[in-house]
């Protein structure tokens, strides 16, 4: 049976990416370079005073996650699976990331902070070499107020941009697919959001909302199908890691390389810190996005190279997954085509199985993650056939779950 027709049957797959490249032929071509990224990074260090204001829980101002061994649940995932994982397993914890609990916090919190930076310096409200912090006072609050930000989503990036844009004093929409839980819609109203709601899936949402937003000339529409800026953002978390990695005196080379796997929707979040990782450790690096059999979006355009021209409906598929933030049915064309040479692979994950490792987790470690950031840890697994070398640091990214209601985690873990 090829590919296509196991995709077709929602069988659990795993596809290396025969476009896959040697970083240094074709980084010349992207879109984004270094310097950007670092420019993100620097803008992320301007409003470190502001954030630090606006939102006392984060000490420092940095919206930043810990790395941390996860050796009970790989000892678990071993003896459960009947293989060895070769090499160690970390846990990337960006359900832990402040304000909004999940890796949207990355890129949803850096455009709308740029959005505000740019306005405010338009007017003349703000120079570069202002502390930011001025920003939490009224008078920009009220300024803020004449402008909308609006979003199309599944949930989590909805609470980022939610959060951050109310906080900052814009009026804010989100409007939100049907795969959206209750309890990120009621959220949001709490934060001050105006939550508009579909019967259809993810990219309806997001097609409603840039047409409405299109509508206001004082409206923004961040575009998680296409936005640089999203993109710029969650890359900082991948050029981040280096330190992180250094710290724990994890070392990444040709003779220890690193495998990532990154739970993916529309692909932005993982896009770009896949990209972010690439510039730091370039081919010793191997990035894997994790998918739902239900929605395998990126793994069908990429295969197919047909990127967003093809949707998981059109071979049959009902988009349909526990895991929210991964329902999406047509891939972001700006990202798949960046990761056409850089994706080493990506596999489908059943959602019964992100229970089993979910339970799992908690039960090893102690530590609680939503459904869909469970799907990377099916990599460690998959990937141990062809690649058995004792010298791999493998990283799962969790992307989400913090901010879910105590009594959701209690039945989850009950079920």
């Amino acid at each position: 049976m090829n590919l296509m027709e196991e995709l077709k049957q929602m069988k659990e797959v795993i596809w290396y990416n025969p476009n896959y490249g040697e970083f240094e032929s074709f980084k010349e071509d992207l879109p984004l370079t270094l310097e950007d990224i670092i420019h993100a990074e620097e803008r992320l260090q301007r409003f470190a005073p502001y954030i630090k204001r606006a939102f006392p829980e984060v000490e420092d101002g940095i919206i930043e996650s810990p790395l941390v061994s996860i050796e009970n649940m790989k000892k678990q995932m071993e003896t459960e699976y009947g293989k060895k994982i070769h090499g160690n397993l970390i846990l990337k914890r960006d359900d832990l990331l402040p304000i909004a609990g999940s890796i949207k916090a990355r890129g949803g919190i850096y455009e709308v902070l740029k959005h505000a930076e740019s306005l405010a310096m338009k007017k003349g409200l703000l120079n570069i070499n202002d502390d930011y912090s001025i920003l939490a006072e009224e008078k920009f609050r009220d300024f803020f107020s004449n402008y909308t930000i609006q979003v199309g989503s599944t949930g989590n990036l909805g609470l980022s941009i939610g959060t951050i844009s109310a906080r900052v004093g814009f009026e804010v929409i989100v409007h939100m697919s049907q795969d959206a839980k209750s309890w990120k819609k009621d959220l949001l109203r709490l934060k001050g959001a105006k939550v508009i709601e579909y019967s259809s899936d993810y990219s309806k949402a997001v097609e409603e909302g840039r047409a409405l937003s299109e509508q206001n000339p004082n409206s923004y529409f961040v575009d998680d199908e296409n936005s640089k800026d999203l993109f710029m953002g969650y890359a900082v978390g991948g050029i981040r890691m280096k330190k992180q990695l250094d710290a724990m005196n994890v070392i990444v080379d040709r003779n220890h390389p690193l495998f990532v796997y990154l739970p993916c929707g529309v692909g932005g979040g993982p896009g770009g810190v896949a990209y972010g990782l690439k510039l730091m450790f370039g081919d010793n690096v191997k990035c894997f996005f994790a998918e739902p059999t239900h929605s395998p979006a990126m793994l069908l355009g990429l295969m197919t190279g047909l990127h967003d021209e093809i949707s998981v409906e059109d071979i049959g598929l009902d988009n349909k997954t526990e895991a929210d933030g991964l329902a999406v049915g047509r891939p972001s064309s700006f990202v798949g085509k960046i990761m056409d040479k850089m994706l080493t692979g990506a596999f489908t994950i059943d959602d019964y199985r992100l229970y089993e490792f979910l339970k799992a987790l908690y039960k090893e470690e102690g530590i609680f993650m939503e459904p869909s950031a469970l799907a990377g840890f099916y990599g460690p697994i998959l990937t141990s056939d062809k690649f058995k070398d004792d010298n791999i640091t493998h990283i799962c990214w969790g992307t989400g779950g913090s901010l879910v209601p105590e009594h959701m985690v209690k039945a989850i873990l009950e079920s």
